[in-house]
This record gives C-alpha cells, structure tokens and sequence, in this order.
C-alpha cells in the first residue's frame, strides 16, 4: 500500500509540473499572438467595411430563445443596433411557454409570413416564420418551432434560415459589441486558407449599465460569483484559446458567441442535439470534415471582448451550468473517441484531444481524489509539511500568476473599465478564487460526469435571469 501511495504521489507531481508547463507555454503564446492581433486589427480595418459596404460578407446572426421575456427586447435590440452594412438578425423561439414570442410581436410588429423552408440539417418542426412590418426591422426574422429540447437544436432551424454564408451564434443573453461584426469578418477577409470559424473574448454583463441593449457602461460584477467567472473567462480566452490559436488548435469556439462557416457546419451535419457540449462538439466535427475533405482550415480567435453574457449569480445556477459543462466534456470523449490518438485528424487527434482528456478532463478527477488521499496521510501522519506547503504554495501561485497575466493582457489590448480601481477589484478577488471557486467548480465537474455515467436525461432549461443595469440607482437597488 505504501508503494501504491508513493506512485500516487510522485505521478501528481509530474502531472503538475506537465499542467504548469502547459499553462505557461500557452501564457506565452497568447501574449505574441495578441501583441499580432492588436498591431494588425485595428479600428481603422473595422470601419473599411462600413466605408465599402458593397465589400462587406453579408453575415447571419442566430440565437435560439426559451422563456427569455425577460431580456429578450433587451437583447433583440442589441443585435439590431449593431455596426455592419449587411447582416440578418434571426431569433429562434424554441416553443417559450411564457410571453417571449408575444413580447417579439408587440414590440417589432410582427405578422407570420409564407417561407419556403428547407431542412438541410434537422430539427424539431417549424411552425411560423415572422416579419416586421415596419421596415426599421427589416433585416429581423422570427422563427416559431416546437421546443427541441436542446440548443443545439434550435440552432439547427436558424441556420436553416440564414441566407448568408457565415453566421453568428451567440446566446439570447449576450450582448454585443458594435462593431462586432466587423472585427469577427476581417480574420476570414486577411487569410489565404478558408476560415471555418472565429471566436472572440466573451465577458459577464451582470453589473453592466444597458439601455435599449446597449452597454453604455462596463463594469466588473457586484457579486463573488460572477466576478470569480469574469477573471476565469478571461484566463480561458485571453490564455488559453489565443495561445490555441497561435498553432490552430482552438479546442472550441464558445457557443455563447463564435462565427461559423454555414457551409461547413451543413456539411458536418449540424449541431447535435443530443450534445451537452453543442460547442466543442461542432468546432470537433468540423476539423474532421474539413480533414476528410482533404481541404486545408483556420479557426482563428481574437482578444476583443465582443460579446457581454449574464453569468450565474450563485451557486444553485453555477450548479446547473458546470454540471452541464461536466457532462459535455465527458459526453465528446465518448462519441468522438475515434478521433483521440489518430493521427488522420492531424493535431487534433495527436496533441489536442489527448492534452484535452489529460489536462482538462482529468483534473477535476485527480484533484478529488488527491483530497482523499490526502486526508488518508493525515489521519496516519504521512505528510512532510514543509514539502506540502512549499507545493501548495506553488500551485497557488501558479493560479493566481495566470489570472494576472489574463488581466493584464486584457488592460493592454483595451481598457474597458472606466477605473484602474476595478481592475484592481478583479486581482484582488483572484487571491481567493482557489479557496472559494475552484473547489465547487471541480467538484460540480465531477458529478457532471456521474451524471452522464448514470443516464440520466436533460433538457435545455431556461437560466433565471436578473434583467439588465440601466442606470446607477436600478444597480444599487438591486
């Protein structure tokens, strides 16, 4: 028993110098490939394609809504205001039980309209499709359909509908950048090879100021919870997903916020329903069909925050969603495990999905059971303390050193935040994350992956939501 443990113990410790390693290079990476971005992707390219409309890739906006009469005027209008000389808005009502479809109808005078609708990828039944006939909303598409149960499946009708050959999938709770469109187009308009996909920087809304859905205010989140995810976010775009980036690896572009080829995702079949990672899954199939197409591919990603999302405020809604996150993680390794260690998917198949599983999946499992074994050495006075808190102390370090790099690669790109002060706020928060984040994050990780272990069947459910900032007083009221 004894030799088993000292095996366990030396194996965490390269594993964690492996995870360290990993960290970092990507750190590095990032760092160059923002420095790029920001010296190649300036304001002045943005608004080249508001200057020559005629040059401008007409682009699809989709995002599926369930129960969202909450935002949903909010968020409509926020996608309507956006910056672009060609673009379609499309909101998918995945048969809402509340007033979501009355509220679209009042608000931008809708009437049901004869379409020719033709499924090229599945989903649950269209009933209506929805115009305005006000011609302020021209450019805005309702679709009506059977609740599918899923996201992925309402994404599926959207895309059906989009006349253009890129589209936008973003959450009905995100709002957007302006000048979005302009800076998610200008990558696949720079590069020789064909862009499938582009992801960019998503941030938490949740103590925003908004009016009629746009931002006039940024601001860090009010709440620990929020925050935690704001410095986290921050870490997984502006580390990881732009050092992944850097050797065309992106492991997936959010389904929160991402530009797709709509081609592309046709010809990989679609988003799966039946997914509890839709995102993963799709940026997954269509590496594959790009390879089995024998067509050479980019997904690229950008530092610029783009979109702005309501992030769980407690721990009850952050339950819900990593638990989803847990399920979906382990849900890709099993559907798509011909793809791991084969070097017919190139790096996908031989460095990313085999760093994925060791490094991504894994953890969570080892860092549980690292607790146990931990507790077991106390209880039988087996622990060398100043060896403990030395590694304890470097972890910590290490976490902490990532969310500063995040942060400060964040306020060299663009600051955001009226006050140095609330970046302040967002270091000073990072101190605690491992203490009071990371250990439920890890441990809702792990009872997602009992729960797809078990079984058990999910729908997608609507998040409960706060509403949007207006102003000073609404914010502080709340």
């Amino acid at each position: 028993m004894e030799q088993i443990f000292h095996f366990y113990q030396y194996t965490i410790f390269f594993y964690s110098a492996v995870i360290t390693f990993g960290y970092v290079s990507l750190a590095i990476l990032g760092y160059f490939n923002i420095n790029n971005k920001k010296s190649i992707y300036t304001e002045i390219e943005d608004n080249l394609l508001n200057s020559f409309p005629e040059e401008a890739p007409g682009i699809s906006v989709v995002t599926p809504a369930y129960n969202e009469d909450l935002i949903i005027i909010d968020s409509a209008h926020s996608l309507l205001n956006l910056n672009y000389p060609n673009f379609e808005v499309i909101i998918v009502n995945d048969g809402s039980t509340d007033d979501t479809l009355e509220t679209l109808i009042k608000e931008f005078e809708l009437e049901t309209i004869p379409y020719p609708y033709i499924e090229k990828i599945r989903s649950q039944p269209v009933r209506h499709i929805f115009k305005s006939t006000n011609p302020r909303y021209s450019n805005l598409t309702i679709v009506d359909k059977e609740n599918g149960g899923t996201k992925a499946d309402a994404m599926n009708a959207g895309v059906n509908i989009a006349k253009f050959d890129y589209f936008i999938n973003t959450d009905i709770d995100g709002l957007l950048d302006p000048n979005t469109l302009a800076k998610m187009i200008v990558p696949v308009l720079d590069s020789e090879t064909h862009v499938i996909a582009v992801g960019a920087t998503l941030r938490m809304v949740n103590a925003c100021e908004v009016d009629k859905g746009s931002i006039t205010r940024v601001r860090p989140p009010n709440h620990m919870i929020p925050i935690f995810q704001e410095t986290e976010y921050l870490r997984s775009y502006l580390i990881g997903k732009m050092g992944w980036s850097t050797l065309n690896m992106i492991p997936n572009v959010s389904g929160g916020f991402g530009l797709f080829d709509k081609n592309v995702v046709i010809g990989a079949g679609g988003f799966d329903p039946l997914s509890h990672a839709e995102d993963m899954d799709m940026t997954l199939r269509m590496i594959a069909y790009m390879h089995h197409s024998k067509k050479k591919y980019l997904i690229r990603q950008i530092p610029d925050t783009c979109c702005w999302t309501e992030g769980p405020s407690n721990l009850r809604l952050l339950y819900r969603q990593r638990t989803r996150w847990g399920r979906g993680l382990l849900q890709i390794f099993f559907v798509h495990r011909r793809y791991l260690f084969n070097p017919k998917y190139g790096r996908m198949g031989i460095i990313l999905l085999p760093y994925s599983l060791l490094f991504d999946l894994l953890a969570p499992i080892l860092t549980v059971t690292g607790l146990f074994m931990l507790i077991y050495l106390l209880l039988n006075n087996q622990v060398n303390f100043e060896t403990f808190w030395l590694l304890l102390f470097f972890v910590y370090m290490i976490g902490v050193s990532m969310s500063l790099v995040a942060i400060t690669s964040d306020l060299a790109n663009k600051k955001l935040y009226k006050n140095y002060s609330e970046y302040g706020k967002l270091i000073l928060y990072s101190l605690f994350e491992v203490i009071a984040y990371q250990p439920f994050n890890t441990i809702f990780y792990v009872i997602g992956y009992g729960q797809f272990l078990s079984n058990r069947e999910f729908k997608w459910t609507s998040m409960t939501r706060q509403g949007y900032t207006r102003n000073i007083e609404e914010e502080s009221s709340n």
